[in-house]
């Protein structure tokens, strides 16, 4: 299984990019890892602030990520952000980790009107709901990891490639929110905004502030 596996995070960044406004010049990547996301960020827009809290992620997307993209080491919940600074603000795998009802608020405020907050994040399972879903994700991962690994040994790109800073990222925290308790909070935080279910053990999180 583990010469077949491939990221998840970097098949759902098309989604998220998919997702950006018109005009969208300032994005802000919360929880942006080794760089990898705000790297395809600033090949579309002209500045991404890219906010981590490991030390050890910052250091690796300072190396990694163009000059447009600022490296910020700190918790978005405690960093101070602009009133309307974003155009977009975008997060992969990092929602998870902190309580709803307390930053979507935060990242609301730092969103112009008009602007795009999407998110993709891990879900607790459930299976009584979603087993349809995750029947398809595990034949899913296995077929597609087939064919990305054959199309990786044959040079035609990284195809979702796990990124080499894998191994030193921290623990990932078991997700506290089912898919349907989360669209709950986010319903009362966002009204409008819009929460599924993706295939690969994701939720996605879609909210366009009003103008």
């Amino acid at each position: 299984m583990g010469k077949l596996n491939w990221s998840h995070n970097a098949y759902y960044q098309r989604f998220l990019i998919r997702q950006l406004p018109t005009p969208c010049t300032r994005v802000l990547d919360v929880g942006c890892g080794a760089g990898g996301f705000a790297t395809e960020l600033a090949r579309r827009v002209e500045h991404v602030d890219a906010i981590d809290r490991s030390a050890v992620m910052i250091d690796a997307a300072k190396r990694a990520v163009p000059e447009n993209v600022r490296c910020m080491l700190g918790d978005v919940l405690a960093t101070p952000l602009a009133e309307g600074a974003y155009d977009a603000i975008v997060s992969i795998s990092t929602l998870h980790h902190m309580p709803l009802d307390e930053v979507l608020p935060v990242l609301a405020r730092a969103l112009r009107p008009g602007g795009v907050i999407a998110a993709v994040a891990l879900p607790r399972p459930d299976l009584l709901r979603e087993l349809p879903v995750e029947s398809v994700a595990v034949i899913g991962h296995r077929l597609l990891g087939m064919a990305f690994r054959i199309l990786r040994t044959r040079g035609r790109g990284s195809w979702y490639a796990v990124e080499e800073t894998h191994d030193v990222m921290p623990v990932v925290l078991d997700p506290p929110l089912t898919t349907r308790q989360v669209r709950a909070r986010v319903a009362a935080v966002l009204p409008g905004a819009r929460v599924r279910r993706l295939v690969f053990w994701r939720y996605s999180l879609v909210w366009r502030k009003p103008a």
